[in-house]
Order: C-alpha cells, then sequence, then structure tokens
C-alpha cells in the first residue's frame, strides 16, 4: 500500500513524495516552525516552501530540530518575482539555502512566469532565471527544476532557450478547478503536476457535494479532496498548523473514490475558484 514514502519519478529519475507539506500563507517563526515539525513527526518527507513566504528560516530550523536526516527529505522551493534575471536568481537562491540550513535543494521552481517588474519582457527574464537554475542544476545545488503558474504560452516561451526542461509544473488544481489546457500539455511534456491549495484555500468546506462525499466514505472532506488528487496522478500539497489536521491529511492511501465520484467532484467547475492569470497578476 502506498504511504508518504510512496513516490513519483520525475524526467531525470529524480523520486518525489507523492504528497508533499505547503507551507503557504504559514506565518514565519514558531507557528512555521511547529507545523513543518509535525508534519515531518506524521511522516511527511517532502516539504515545499518559497522565497515569498517569508518562513524558509523557520522551515530550515524545523528542519534541523526534527533529527530527519537530509537526504530522506525532499525541499522545494521557488525563486520570487523579484528576482527574474540571471545574477539575482543565483543571489536570492543562495540566500534561500542559508536560511534552509543546507547545501541543496531537491527542487528549484520558477514562482510566477510574468510578474508585474518584468511585463515588458518577461520572454527574456524567464529565460536568463532558467539559465540561472541550469546552472544550479549542472552544479548539483538543485537535483530537479521546474516552474509554477506557467501557462502553455509560456511554457513554449521557455521551451525556446532551454537546454533543460521543466520536470515540474506546480498548479492551482482544485475540486473543480483541473487547468485543462495547461495540465495537459505539462503532461505531454514531461512534467509532473503539483497542485498548491489542494483544499481550494478552505473553500472546500462549504461545498454540499464534498460533505455528502465526505459521509459516504467516513473520511474528511480535505481526505476526499486529496484522494482525488492523487487519483489524477497530481502531487498534492495540503497545509495546516493543526496537528491534528496535519495527521489527517496524510490518511489518504487506504481509500479509493469510485469513478462516478472522482467524476462528480470534476465537475464541480469554479466552487473554489479559478486559477489566477498569471498575465493579469499585479505583482
Amino acid at each position: 500500500m502506498s504511504n508518504l514514502t510512496s513516490s513519483y519519478t520525475l524526467t531525470n529519475g529524480v523520486q518525489i513524495p507523492k504528497i508533499g507539506f505547503g507551507t503557504w500563507q504559514t506565518p514565519d517563526g514558531q507557528t512555521a516552525v511547529a507545523a513543518v515539525e509535525e508534519a515531518l513527526k506524521a511522516g511527511y518527507r517532502h516539504i515545499d516552501t518559497a522565497q515569498a513566504y517569508g518562513n524558509e528560516g523557520s522551515v530550515g530550523e524545523a528542519i534541523q530540530a526534527s533529527g530527519v536526516d537530509r537526504s530522506d527529505l525532499f525541499l522545494t522551493t521557488k525563486i520570487w518575482n523579484s528576482n527574474h534575471t540571471y545574477d539575482l536568481t543565483i543571489s536570492s537562491f543562495e540566500e534561500s539555502l542559508k536560511k534552509l540550513q543546507t547545501d541543496y535543494v531537491d527542487l528549484l521552481l520558477i514562482h510566477w512566469p510574468n510578474p508585474i517588474a518584468y511585463r515588458d519582457d518577461w520572454e527574456t527574464a524567464n529565460a536568463e532565471t532558467w539559465r540561472a537554475m541550469e546552472m544550479l542544476y549542472k552544479a548539483g545545488k538543485v537535483r530537479a527544476i521546474g516552474v509554477s503558474n506557467f501557462r502553455v504560452r509560456h511554457l513554449e516561451a521557455l521551451k525556446k532557450t532551454a537546454t533543460v526542461q521543466p520536470m515540474v509544473n506546480q498548479l492551482f488544481l482544485a475540486p473543480g478547478e483541473l487547468e485543462p489546457e495547461t495540465a495537459q500539455y505539462s503532461r505531454e511534456h514531461g512534467m509532473l503536476l503539483e497542485a498548491y491549495s489542494p483544499l481550494g484555500t478552505g473553500k472546500i468546506f462549504s461545498v454540499p457535494e464534498m460533505q455528502e462525499l465526505a459521509d459516504k466514505y467516513q473520511r474528511s472532506i480535505p481526505q476526499i479532496a486529496l484522494r482525488w488528487s492523487l487519483q489524477h496522478g497530481f502531487l498534492p500539497l495540503p497545509k495546516s498548523v493543526h496537528a491534528e489536521y496535519i495527521q489527517q491529511n496524510a490518511q489518504v492511501f487506504d481509500f479509493e473514490l469510485a469513478d462516478e465520484d472522482m467524476a462528480a467532484i470534476d465537475a464541480l467547475d469554479g466552487v473554489v475558484g479559478h486559477a489566477q492569470d498569471p498575465d493579469t497578476a499585479t505583482f
């Protein structure tokens, strides 16, 4: 039976645990430290953070305190929108390593494809950011590289200059939001799909159809949503700061959703909102 250490295999052969612990909107300091420590205690071995989250230092502190061997962990961070040049990618990455108290990360992503600071020339900015990430990858400071929030046109543009193709595209994938065009293109080009906000930033709790399925399977609503994500072949990144829910969200490997229930969840269009258009984002 699968569990928290079961993995997908990226195109370069690197193994990535099938569920990651998300840290978006988890406040830096004791809250983040305690949440990550609790996740590691519950058996998570994949932690997802980002420069923009402002909590890389807390993630690093929690990993150090946990006693879990670094080689047993899969750690992701992301290059923020203000750092889309070759030099800033390198220098901000080195800063991330210091905060995370490690000498490598397992996965490095470009967080957004078209930040407002580089909107006039986003293609060049992404190409330069990616060139720096390829260098870090070839130098062994990063075990895999990928993107986040990239749609087809951004991926097509990146392909023009990339010598290493993205291995991951992290998207907003949750019940009622499947980003079909981007998901299909990403998969056809060898990218694993990671699902951020797989519980729809909490909106999932007020969806009656999800409550009905939770009752049917005698599970929590998050467990139904995460199971749905896994059965789509996504890699969900649930977050919580409560020990009980951190543990509960990991208990999704001992049941399966029937095909008709998967289809019913697919059909819940927009119940947790839709993915933000990266070309009109104001950051």
